[in-house]
């Protein structure tokens, strides 16, 4: 492996968010279905808080967040969001830090990146973080302190767990196409330069030192090769929406040691086809860039294409199963 990502990553895991309001029931069937890569399970069911980006805003540190109607606003001091998001955060450690006693193996936490969180926090003005470069700033930096403090808990509930950070990403690409909406939706705020984007994204992905960094984004276009500049160690997407064009910055980036961490299995409730079939993309990806099948395993994670909030309970479960038993496949019939 490269020194970008001198990591054994498991062969499967999930994306983060799950169904329902049960803290315990997640953290159960998380732990159950993925013994050698569990996660700290996301229910935004529960309300504002819960959701993925007021949950990282409870993370944040000197920096406070409360629901407007139109969505989260940076506020001058903790108020009940602010502490509802942290109450529900700590609801959830308990919960898997009881169903994963003596656990040795790779665990992993997700939070919002600092530029989906940017694209995403309003100002006292109304407009969001990323029309202003100096609350850009601020806001990486109570981020990655609120990382640094988060990933110190989770080692503290967990010891024996080797942690992975996943950063969430989902608007990324708006944010450098400049398609992030105004306040007043008639106009976009303009596109953030990529030297700048990559930038604070590094200064996030290096306040962890203790292990791998992945940055999910499930949109089109994911920018493979700005996310591997920044030091991620592996990039998370959905599979469907890849497209031969990305086939360049996808091989670079298998051949630096980035791991893949494909989305192959759909995040709502379907019928899932067997686990050989839903790994034949993968397989066909690599004959085209020409790989070693033998890499496949040491390069692939395989998860959902994106969260599970979308889906019933039962779903969810036979998702996450199907996950590993694909994992399985791709490793015992690489070809």
């Amino acid at each position: 492996m490269s020194e970008n990502s001198p990591y054994t990553f498991a062969p499967a895991t999930g994306v983060g968010s799950m169904p329902g309001g049960d803290a315990r029931e997640a953290a159960r069937t998380v732990t159950g279905s993925l013994e050698d890569f569990p996660f700290l399970a996301e229910l935004p069911a529960r309300g504002p808080g819960a959701d993925m980006v007021g949950r990282t805003a409870g993370m944040l540190v000197e920096l406070y967040a409360r629901v407007e109607p139109s969505g989260w606003r940076i506020g001058d001091r903790p108020g009940r969001d602010t502490k509802r998001a942290r109450s529900w955060l700590g609801e959830d450690l308990d919960a898997l830090e009881e169903s994963t006693q003596g656990y040795e193996g790779m665990l992993k936490v997700q939070a919002v990146g600092p530029w989906t969180l940017a694209a995403a926090l309003e100002l006292k003005n109304g407009e969001v973080a990323l029309s202003d470069s100096g609350a850009c700033r601020d806001l990486a930096a109570s981020l990655a302190e609120g990382l640094r403090l988060h990933l110190e808990e989770v080692r503290r509930r967990v010891p024996g767990a080797r942690v992975v950070l996943q950063l969430d990403e989902p608007s990324l690409v708006a944010v450098l196409r400049g398609q992030v909406r105004t306040a007043s939706g008639y106009r976009t705020h303009r596109a953030v330069d990529r030297q700048i984007v990559e930038a604070g994204l590094r200064d996030v992905v290096g306040v962890y030192r203790g292990g791998p960094v992945v940055v999910h984004s499930c949109a089109p276009d994911v920018p493979f090769a700005l996310l591997r500049r920044a030091g991620a160690a592996a990039i998370s997407f959905d599979f469907s929406l890849l497209t031969e064009r990305d086939d360049d910055t996808i091989g670079e980036a298998v051949e630096a040691g980035t791991r893949l961490f494909a989305g192959v299995v759909p995040g709502t409730d379907g019928r899932l086809s067997d686990p050989a079939g839903s790994v034949m993309g993968v397989r066909t990806l690599w004959r085209r860039l020409g790989l070693s099948p033998g890499l496949l395993t040491e390069a692939v994670t395989l998860t959902p294409s994106c969260g599970l909030a979308g889906a019933s309970p039962e779903y969810a479960r036979r998702a996450l199963a199907h996950c590993v038993r694909a994992a399985r496949s791709l490793a015992d019939n690489p070809e």
